[in-house]
Parts: structure tokens; sequence; C-alpha cells
């Protein structure tokens, strides 16, 4: 009986590490499949990663691992972070250990919505790590109140505004891509999601509103700028632009 106990326990203490160093899995809501990773910033070492310490962006999630590794730590999980630019920097607002390494981008564009940009598409907004929780407020909302955030990437456009879905969106938009984004959910959880064909952003909002439950959302990229890392799942995907710019990751 002792022994059945004490390997009981071993396969509990297991399975909770398992699960805390996998937080990705398979799901599917109105049709369409995603891969959905959830992280929570109070418990998990969730960073943004752009530069080696040379000043070279990473690019991919490979060169990501060798650097995490030369410090004896592991990656567990990273996804595309936002926006960049050929040279691989971050469009728009970037910090990264308190630091800002890239100014907020306060351009708007007055055009017709279907001429905007993704990222220009207001209300934008940014995802930010305080040091135990997360936030997702937009763009503006973050230059007025200048949380004292750790790390912070700024995209576009948001999903869901305090329940809301961006009121930009169409419901049956023929703008079908791949998409990835997060939000802040329930429990202050951080839910990031790769949708594995096209959807449009009326139905990626409602991903995040309705089925993670997450008030607040934001759009990171889509296309062929859409990437996940994740050893459960066998997943170390490429950038068909050549590389990432900023990557968010979970390091152990």
């Amino acid at each position: 009986m002792i022994w059945r106990l004490g390997w009981l326990a071993l396969m509990t203490i297991f399975a909770a590490q398992t699960a805390r160093a996998e937080p990705c899995a398979r799901d599917s809501y109105e049709g369409a499949e995603y891969i959905i990773c959830s992280v929570d910033p109070a418990a998990s070492d969730l960073r943004l990663f752009w530069q080696d310490s040379q000043g070279t962006p990473f690019r991919s999630f490979d060169n990501l691992v060798r650097s995490v590794e030369e410090g004896s730590r592991r990656l567990t999980f990273a996804i595309n972070a936002g926006m960049y630019r050929t040279d691989f920097s971050p469009v728009g607002l970037y910090v990264e250990n308190g630091r800002e390494l890239r100014p907020p981008d306060k351009t708007t564009i007055d055009r017709p919505p279907r001429e905007v940009p993704n990222f220009y598409k207001k209300p934008n907004g940014v995802f930010f790590l305080l040091e135990k929780r997360a936030g997702i407020l937009t763009t503006d909302e973050f230059l007025k109140g200048r949380p004292d955030a750790r790390f912070a990437t700024q995209s576009g456009p948001m999903l869901v505004i305090r329940g809301a879905l961006h009121s930009a969106f169409i419901p049956y938009s023929t703008d079908r891509t791949r998409r990835s984004g997060v939000g802040v959910c329930e429990g202050g959880q951080v839910r990031f999601a790769i949708s594995e064909g096209g959807v449009n952003f009326h139905e990626f909002a409602r991903l995040f509103r309705d089925r993670l439950a997450c008030p607040n959302a934001l759009f990171l990229d889509g296309g062929h700028g859409v990437g996940l890392y994740s050893p459960s799942l066998q997943r170390n995907d490429a950038s068909w632009h050549g590389g990432y710019g900023p990557i968010l990751g979970v390091i152990e």
C-alpha cells in the first residue's frame, strides 16, 4: 500500500510538471481548428524575445532555443508576438526587461477600413506583462496609464475590448487567413490561439470572447507571419517571411 501511494504521488507530480511544461492543445470552434496555449503569468516565466546578446534578431524558434539552452534553461512554448519590419524589428511599442526598445506607433490612417493595414485598424492595442500578471489595453489607454511593464508588445487590431468585438469586423467577411492572437481571460490566464486554417476577424474574435472567456484580446499576426513552437505537439514553425520579429515564449 505504501509503495502504491508513493507511486501515485510520483505520477501526480509528473502529470503536474508535464501540464506546466506543455501548455498547448488542439481545439475546434464553430467548425474551425485551432491550437490553444494557456499560460498562468503568476506561475510561469512568460517573456518577450527579439535579439540575442549580439543584437541580432532571433528570427527562428531554433535560434531562440539555442540561446535559452546556453543559459541552462528550456523553452517550453513560443509564438510570434506581433508584426515586424523587413529588418525583423517590431512595429510599434516594444518593451523588454523594462526597457523601451521601440517607441509606440500612434499613426492614424484615414482611409476606408478595407484599405487600412491590420496594425492600424483603430483601436489597436498593447499586450503587457507586469510582475505576476498580464494585461491588454488599447494603445491609447496604455499610453495614458503607462503601466510599469516588464514586457510589452503593440499590435492590432484589438479583437475583443471589454467584452465587445471590434466594431470594424464583418460577420461573413471573405477575408480569411490563418491568424494568431492573445487574450487575457478568466482568472488572469493568458490564452494564445493560432488557427489551423483560414478564419475571418469576426470568427477569430468570437473564439476569444465566447469560447476562451477573454474580455480583452489582441491580434498578433496573420498569414505567413503566424508561427508556433510546441514540443508536445511537435511544432516548430518557420516564417515564410524569412523569420519572425518579436517572439513570446515560456522558459523553465
